[in-house]
């Protein structure tokens, strides 16, 4: 079996590692796989030896070339289905493409925003199934009527070997200058509206009136971090938060943090906060999209409104005065994650569908 995977995200963001760990994992299987990314992947960089790569120009949504530069590479690698990952444009243009060549073509979908009924039904045509990584993804998908037999479910995988329970203050303080006193708390989101900073720094104040000592670690990329540093310097927030741009050491830093947050408006599913109670970190999320999936209400974590900063900082301080709370949903976390998020059940639940699509061919 041949798969050719279509990636066009430029950075190594939670989508895209996702893409990665599949690639690994039917590799160890004995798949082929074929990656096409953009020409300035950092995708690429990461991929597994035993994948080829291949780099297209990409140019966003209307770059209708695209279409005709990935049925060369289908023509050339001849693969048995083609899996579409990223929604930047190169979902319906690749899905065209295969159809074009002849080879049938699935979409995952890793994100709950709405779109407009008559276009999803139009678009979601174009695949043979539709993977979505969270029940809240498939009923955005069903109120747009997209048929609920041409989905199929598969959670997103967490790296546990390397995501565990072992914090290093030490390692802390000679990196990022933080000393034992400093409680400390993860935010790890692209820079953008939807991911809910700005009610990160609605909620902040409260907390710090009661926990002075208090800094959170923002890490990630996007187009809003200059505006996101003015508004923390505006606020006189400076001292607390801390923007550390995209980081790839997360598994030192999650294990020393109190809490883990995630205050977006929407979501698919947060590879962060899987990430953080792997780590056994309680996180703190918004009840949307997939987060009710990902966290687990007073389990490995607390559920609070989207947008209310109210909820979000008395969440934060109810876990920050409740030690014994802290530990509880943080003890519960690597075990649940375990449980409904491993690698192998992401592979195997992706290589299923392929079967099925593949058999039906």
């Amino acid at each position: 079996m041949k798969i050719l995977h279509v990636e066009t995200g430029r950075h190594l963001w939670g989508g895209a590692q996702q893409v990665l760990y599949l690639i690994h994992g039917l590799g160890r299987l004995g798949i082929a796989n074929v990656l096409v990314c953009t020409e300035d992947s950092a995708v690429s960089d990461n991929a597994p030896n035993d994948c080829l790569v291949i780099a297209l120009p990409m140019a966003g949504d209307l770059d209708l070339a695209f279409i005709g530069r990935l049925k060369a590479v289908l023509k050339s690698e001849q693969p048995d289905l083609v899996h579409v990952h990223s929604r930047r444009g190169a979902d319906p243009l690749a899905a065209i493409a295969a159809r074009l060549y002849g080879v049938p073509v699935i979409v995952s979908r890793r994100v709950d925003n709405a779109e407009k009924p008559w276009l999803a039904r139009l678009k979601y045509r174009l695949y043979r199934k539709v993977i979505v990584v969270a029940d809240g993804i498939r009923d955005v998908l069903l109120a747009e009527g997209v048929p609920g037999d041409q989905m199929r479910l598969v959670h997103s995988g967490v790296d546990r070997r390397r995501f565990k329970p072992e914090p290093d203050r030490a390692w802390l303080a000679a990196n990022l200058d933080i000393d034992e006193d400093t409680i400390v708390i993860a935010m790890v989101a692209q820079y953008i509206h939807r991911k809910g900073h700005h009610i990160m720094l609605d909620a902040l104040p409260a907390v710090i009136e009661k926990h002075p000592n208090l800094q959170v670690l923002c890490c990630g990329g996007g187009a809003q971090q200059q505006a996101l540093a003015a508004q923390i310097e505006e606020r006189g927030l400076a001292d607390h938060i801390r923007l550390l741009g995209f980081r790839d050491d997360l598994e030192k830093i999650f294990p020393c943090c109190a809490m883990a947050l995630h205050p977006a408006l929407t979501e698919g599913i947060c590879g962060a906060a899987l990430q953080a109670q792997s780590c056994g970190v309680p996180a703190i999320a918004s009840r949307v999209g997939g987060l009710p999936e990902a966290v687990a209400e007073d389990i490995s974590g607390l559920l609070v409104t989207p947008g209310d900063s109210e909820q979000l900082s008395g969440a934060m301080l109810r876990l920050l005065d409740d030690e014994a709370l802290r530990q509880r949903l943080g003890n519960a976390g690597p075990g649940y994650v375990s449980d409904r998020f491993s690698i192998s059940a992401m592979v195997q639940g992706n290589l299923q569908v392929y079967r099925e699509v593949i058999s039906q061919h």
